[in-house]
């Protein structure tokens, strides 16, 4: 929430991938704004990465239990993953990018708050990454298994693009 605050007027607070897919569906951003967004938004969660693993104890990393996902739990973190990327792209553009909502001062709350109610429903079984840039991050951390990160990124896209077209359909004259 603080960030989406201290950013949102620069970048639009686009932290999340999945955020600009839907942005970009919306039509809200061309393909080359993305991708640039896309480049330093997993950029980001590298670097956040390694500056964890670089202020982290050693010996408390070795403590890291990776979560792995088989059967029921891989369809369960898919499932969970994409409702609340979906959730949480689709209050994204209802409140920062909608024409009904210009200069509004809660949009950061509502994504905060997605955000949490988030991880609090659904974090013992996925992880509540929501965010690609998050997943990846995760990964290199050794917080989730790398054979499962399709689960996760195909998850986050369905969630964002989801996110994208229902605003579409639903606010056919918001352009």
């Amino acid at each position: 929430m603080v960030m989406i605050y201290a950013g949102g007027h620069i970048s639009g607070g686009h932290y999340n991938p999945a955020v600009t897919l839907a942005v970009l569906v919306r039509r809200r951003i061309g393909v080359g704004d993305a991708v640039a967004y896309w480049i330093v938004q997993f950029g980001a969660g590298l670097l956040a990465a390694a500056v964890v693993r670089a202020i982290v104890d050693p010996a408390r990393m070795t403590t890291i239990v990776t979560m792995t996902l088989r059967g029921q739990t891989l369809v369960a973190a898919f499932v969970v993953e994409a409702l609340f990327t979906f959730a949480l792209c689709y209050v994204v553009l209802n409140v920062s990018t909608s024409k009904d909502h210009p200069n509004n001062s809660y949009y950061g709350l509502a994504i905060g708050f997605t955000v949490v109610a988030g991880a609090f429903a659904v974090g013992a079984i996925s992880g509540g990454a929501f965010n690609p840039s998050v997943t990846l991050g995760a990964a290199v951390m050794g917080l989730f298994a790398w054979p499962t990160l399709w689960v996760y990124l195909m998850a986050q896209v369905i969630g964002g693009v989801t996110a994208g077209v229902i605003f579409l359909a639903l606010n056919p004259a918001d352009k």
